[in-house]
């Protein structure tokens, strides 16, 4: 409990910094149009190429993880784990196809999980089906302190969905700055609500009803649906749901990776950094070729982890965390600027949490791959753009990642 309290502590920090981002911003544009707003153009490249790197993982975690919530529920699945997640990549790229028809699909899975998860804890918490045997404290022989600081970094993949709100209002084109501003806002405040609610409602269940370690066949959020309600209809429909919410996650990031290539090529009102067939799209405005590049990058990010989401969760809070950072510190210049010194000083605090957290997850080694990805997309994007001439306008790339709807 104190670590995921933790997690959702730092997930109100953050999204307390994009609400004043979507203030400050409200045609969209994030991170990635703050740090070129405070820093110059150059400094865009950064948070962009966190977001590239976001994405892939955000797809690669999220279908392995909804191959692993399907295996909980049929563990017969369990030999044909890569498979099973390589048609779940194809099924949602190829929903992804059909544009907004397909992330109306998957926004109703996402409904309908919210409202399952409710019963699984109104029933876990009035009347469980079992307790589970993991001791409710255990001697670690270290400091617990210092388990929670290690432990809740990894945790903070939880966050990742917090800038989707300050680019999507870019969307909406059929509202005025002010509307727009509280439509983002409200997004966000419904975010930290039902996510850190749900978060720490199952945490506190898990607890409650000792679920420990999961088995290699199962999920923890799967043992706890389980003790909470038996082997019956309800627990079908939350392992579904889960993994119809996983695919949901998958599925934005198919929606908003492809789009921000699409930015950056040179078509509409984008500069072109990127090769032009990126831009190219169907008739549902679909950019097909930047989708099969995300569909590629996923499988290789599957194949890599052999489908387990375990093994790449460490790799995921990194990218999105330096976008984070550069948001919080251009915010922190702003608020410098303008003569606010308590927002700067909050700002600035909120970015030495981040970089904290940040740092902790790169101290476990593996992750500075994230990181490097990061700066090689960086660099790679910076060189382009000043081979281009450095054409104006390129802090605006997230902001344009999809045409606004009038």
């Amino acid at each position: 409990m104190p670590t995921m309290s933790l997690v959702v502590g730092l997930v109100v920090v953050v999204t307390a910094n994009y609400w004043q981002l979507v203030r400050r911003f409200p045609k969209g544009g994030g991170a990635a149009a703050a740090a070129g707003r405070a820093f110059g153009p150059q400094w865009t490249f950064l948070p962009i190429g966190a977001l590239v790197v976001d994405f892939v993982l955000t797809i690669g975690v999220s279908i392995s993880a909804a191959a692993s919530a399907a295996i909980a529920l049929f563990p017969g699945l369990v030999p044909v784990r890569i498979p099973l997640a390589l048609v779940l990549l194809v099924v949602v790229a190829g929903l992804t196809w059909f544009g907004h028809g397909g992330r109306l699909l998957f926004a109703v899975m996402t409904a309908v999980f919210v409202v399952v998860s409710v019963s699984v804890l109104v029933l876990g918490f009035t009347s469980p089906h079992a307790v589970g045997s993991a001791p409710a404290t255990t001697d670690p022989g270290h400091s617990a302190l210092l388990a929670v600081v290690l432990a809740f970094p990894v945790a903070m993949a939880l966050a990742t969905g917090v800038e989707a709100p300050s680019t999507a209002i870019a969307q909406l084109g059929q509202l005025d700055d002010t509307h727009r501003r509280r439509f983002g806002r409200g997004t966000l405040a419904l975010l930290v609500v039902i996510v850190g609610g749900l978060t720490l409602a199952l945490t506190a269940l898990a607890v409650r009803l000792h679920i420990g370690i999961p088995a290699a066949d199962s999920t923890q959020i799967a043992d706890i649906a389980h003790a909470a309600t038996g082997p019956g209809w309800l627990y079908g429909a939350f392992q579904l749901t889960s993994s119809l919410l996983l695919l949901a996650a998958a599925s934005s990031s198919f929606q908003a990776g492809p789009g921000l290539l699409k930015a950056l090529s040179g078509t509409d009102r984008a500069p072109g950094v990127l090769p032009t067939p990126l831009g190219r799209t169907n008739q549902h405005h679909t950019p097909y070729w930047s989708v099969l590049v995300y569909l590629f990058a996923g499988a290789l990010v599957v194949l890599a982890a052999e489908a387990r989401e375990q093994r790449l969760v460490l790799f995921y809070a990194v990218a999105v965390f330096v976008s984070f950072l550069v948001g919080l510190l251009a915010m922190t210049s702003f608020a410098r600027r303008e003569g606010k010194t308590a927002l700067a000083c909050v700002n600035a605090l909120a970015a030495g949490a981040v970089a904290f957290t940040l740092a902790v997850n790169l101290l476990r080694g593996w992750p500075l791959l994230s990181l490097a990805a990061t700066l090689a997309i960086a660099a790679g994007l910076y060189v382009r753009w000043t081979r281009a001439g450095r054409p104006t306008g390129i802090e605006n790339a997230e902001s344009a990642a999809e045409p606004i709807a009038d």
